[in-house]
């Protein structure tokens, strides 16, 4: 290895690594940092299993550190400079710094830095793979697709392999890791935006869920945002699937080039004759949607074009014909069902047939995190949602309102990133305010700092709101959770809301609900 001068550290991840002729054969040994987080794990495991030399790094162990382990890919805890000597490869993810001493002596020794989108791309030769990509929906219909081919698929179909960005749901309450390395030819993977990594993604499938404005501190401006979907797009080898009800998605599909747009399935509520233009993509319509008060769980029936239902990939050939497809879900919200929709057309184009995909998502009982019931205390019911944007918020408000049609709705919401509290104070305020009682916490900062942002916070999005909108401000976390538990009475729901740790607050609330119990009475 080279040790002479270090070369400046780019962790740019938009920059792809590999060129288009290279393999993961061609990878020598290939080392990980952060080997046991959910994204890198199964990319971890899949290099492994197709006999690359893989090992890793850590700050602590855990289940997957343990499991690729006994796989027999070696994980040392702590990340340490003597970690990566003669790795020819060194895998990182956009939670790694540059002054990481793991990157500086990859650096320094000339080893190749590469972004774990780089190995997803590598592992997607080969592979018929799914991607999923929007700034909301990602999880969950990727989840769905991983669930659909794992419990309705035949053959390769039923052992696929998925990269998904958290934990699904299981039929006993537990969670089934979001990471597997399958035996079978699919690859079902999310496809992140937020950092511009997915342009070097060539999928057979891929899926934008919506392409509302997002990111902006990356991206400048919608239209920039925008622009990398319709690149994005522009690389699938096979079909594209968009959801039509987003605004900004029907937009990137109506900016495709003929030749991608011969290949686009959209999909949504509004009537074929209503959608609009759609530059000639076929149209899956979700009719006759119902909710059923009390469980929750919606029923629809998808309208699908016979090119569709027999897994086409473009509609070359006579498409005479609509096949209805009858939907249930358990999981409550019209977003549900769009989100089922795309998963089911993947899964069809992918060669199940349309019912079969169908009949195995009543089993879905929703990712980690979204509308996940955490707690039943002396009447109360307390859960836990990934939502940190303003439209995945009024979607999560606007199944509670279905599912809990007579309760009254708290949230306790933690804004996620100071850059998208500032850009969408206003929407956050908006969305809030279809709740009956609402504080807002301290920012998550993730990746920002506070001093960049001196005068954004939780008050950003109360000053917003209007004078009779029910939300108020509490800056410390733990104590915001004490009061939002001390206003709840039998028969109310209170959310925890936001993509930081405020899933933490759970046990708070619920030991405070538990330690109030009859005091009011």
């Amino acid at each position: 290895m080279n040790e002479q001068t270090p070369q400046p550290i780019d962790l740019d991840p938009t920059i792809a690594r590999f060129a288009s002729a290279e393999r993961t054969a061609d990878l020598g040994r290939t080392h990980f940092i952060g080997i046991g987080g959910a994204g890198m794990s199964v990319l971890a495991e899949m290099l492994h299993q197709q006999g690359v030399d893989v090992d890793g790094s850590d700050m602590q162990p855990g289940a997957k550190t343990e499991r690729l382990v006994s796989l027999g890919i070696p994980v040392s805890i702590g990340q340490h400079e003597g970690n990566v000597r003669d790795a020819q490869v060194v895998v990182y993810s956009s939670a790694i710094k540059a002054d990481n001493p793991e990157i500086v002596a990859a650096a320094a020794q000339g080893s190749r830095i590469v972004h774990r989108s780089d190995i997803l791309a590598l592992l997607m030769h080969g592979r018929r793979a799914v991607t999923v990509a929007g700034a909301h929906g990602k999880t969950t219909t990727s989840s769905m697709l991983a669930h659909i081919l794992t419990h309705g698929g035949t053959g390769a179909l039923s052992d696929p392999s998925y990269a998904i960005g958290g934990s699904i749901q299981g039929p006993d309450g537990a969670m089934i890791d979001g990471g597997h390395a399958g035996a079978g030819d699919v690859l079902v993977a999310e496809a992140d935006e937020s950092d511009g990594s997915f342009a070097k993604y060539a999928p057979q499938i891929a899926i934008v869920t919506n392409a509302e404005p997002d990111h902006l501190d990356h991206y400048g401006d919608a239209e920039a945002y925008r622009a990398a979907f319709v690149d994005h797009l522009g690389h699938a080898r096979g079909a594209i699937v968009v959801c039509a009800d987003d605004a900004s998605a029907l937009a990137v599909l109506r900016q495709l080039d003929a030749a991608t747009a011969a290949h686009a399935i959209a999909y949504g509520t509004t009537s074929r004759e209503d959608v609009g233009e759609l530059n000639g993509a076929r149209y899956v319509h979700i009719a006759a949607e119902t909710e059923h008060a009390g469980d929750g769980a919606e029923s629809f029936t998808l309208d699908m074009p016979a090119s569709v239902a027999e897994g086409r990939m473009d509609a070359s050939g006579d498409d005479e014909g609509v096949v209805h497809v009858p939907v249930t879900l358990a999981v409550p919200g019209l977003h549900n069902a769009r989100n089922a929709t795309a998963a089911i057309v993947a899964a069809t184009l992918l060669g199940m047939d349309p019912h079969q995909a169908a009949e195995a998502v009543p089993t879905f009982l929703g990712a980690a995190r979204r509308f996940q019931i955490r707690a039943q205390v002396n009447g109360v019911t307390v859960v836990d949602d990934y939502a940190h944007h303003p439209t995945e918020i009024a979607a999560l408000l606007d199944a509670a309102r279905r599912r809990y049609p007579d309760a009254t709705i708290h949230v306790l919401f933690q804004p996620h990133l100071f850059s998208r509290t500032k850009f969408f104070a206003k929407e956050f305020a908006d969305a809030l305010g279809s709740a009956d009682d609402v504080i807002v916490t301290g920012v998550f900062p993730a990746r920002e700092r506070q001093q960049d942002f001196p005068d954004v916070g939780a008050a950003t999005i109360a000053d917003m709101a209007g004078a009779d909108a029910p939300i108020d401000v509490e800056e410390r976390m733990e104590t915001a959770a004490q009061m939002i538990a001390m206003r709840a009475k039998p028969g109310d729901v209170v959310f925890t809301v936001g993509a930081g740790d405020i899933t933490k607050m759970v046990p708070v609330i619920a030991h405070v609900l538990e330690a109030h119990a009859g005091k009011d009475d």
